[in-house]
């Protein structure tokens, strides 16, 4: 089959932000028609002077370990260091401090920079991060942990601080809403009228906003009910785990840990193809 009819006339629905046009053009490529819904906007913090003052400490070498959970964390750091004028001490600490990463994303982030994860995560979720890190020796150690939004991750912090470790967490960036709830609740309508046939995740807070929507108009039964009609991508296990906490079935994620947006489209293609196969 030509790659531009392998979703003819299939409509996805897309709650990416950053990369929404990338993604809409890899949909569009194979025949599809993309419904772009960008859920979550990321934004540095409104407040700088806690990252500044981590940053301050990070450079001067007070951190022997860094814990980077998030692609974009770290592209935030470097953006404030450089408004700082803190970058190439920043870069240089950096390099000298074991990097410990949970996924691809901070990975190709440090290569941005020419620079490797020393530590890589089992697999992309804490509990990756943790047996990783259980291998390590921690006794006094200072680890700086690069946070992202809605959630503290209490359990690494914990972790590090039995484990005899000292935590310096920051928080480089928020999420905001982006689509309006009109157009929020317009795709759930659409979802649950069956004029949908999948919907990719790239990113747990879009589930959340989804949810946050439907419980604040009291259609939360609307979205169960599109949910179940359509087939569902997430691409990857903290996605994953964050449909399945709301009792969503899960059909198409990326195989072999390839946690990206071209492998999760693959994944759509094969599964909705092989729908029309059947």
């Amino acid at each position: 089959m030509d790659m531009a009819e392998e979703l003819r006339g299939r409509r996805i629905v897309v709650p990416e932000t950053r990369e929404l046009s990338q993604l809409v053009r890899m949909l569009e490529e194979r025949g599809a028609e993309a419904v772009p819904c960008p859920m979550i906007a990321i934004r540095d913090a409104p407040d700088p002077s806690p990252i500044e003052a981590w940053l301050r400490r990070f450079s001067s070498g007070s951190c022997d370990d860094l814990v980077l959970l998030t692609g974009e964390g770290l592209r935030r750091l470097l953006g404030f260091a450089r408004r700082f004028d803190l970058e190439p001490a920043f870069v240089k600490a950096l390099s000298a401090a074991r990097k410990i990463t949970r996924g691809p994303k901070p990975v190709r982030a440090l290569r941005e920079i020419g620079l490797a994860s020393d530590v890589p995560a089992d697999e992309p979720t804490t509990e990756g991060i943790i047996a990783a890190l259980e291998r390590q020796n921690l006794s006094g150690r200072c680890v700086g942990v690069q946070l992202y939004p809605d959630n503290a991750n209490e359990r690494l912090l914990n972790f590090l601080e039995g484990a005899g470790a000292r935590a310096d967490p920051v928080l480089p960036y928020v999420y905001t809403s982006e689509a309006d709830d009109a157009r929020v609740l317009a795709v759930i309508a659409e979802m649950a009228a069956g004029r949908i046939d999948a919907i990719a995740f790239t990113s747990a807070p879009q589930v959340r906003r989804f949810r946050d929507v439907a419980r604040a108009y009291g259609r939360d039964g609307e979205l169960q009910q599109g949910l179940e009609r359509i087939a569902v991508a997430a691409v990857g296990p903290i996605v994953a785990a964050e449909l399945k906490a709301l009792g969503v079935q899960v059909n198409i994620t990326p195989r072999d840990n390839t946690f990206f947006m071209k492998p999760l489209v693959r994944e759509l293609v094969a599964a909705l193809t092989k729908d029309e196969r059947r």
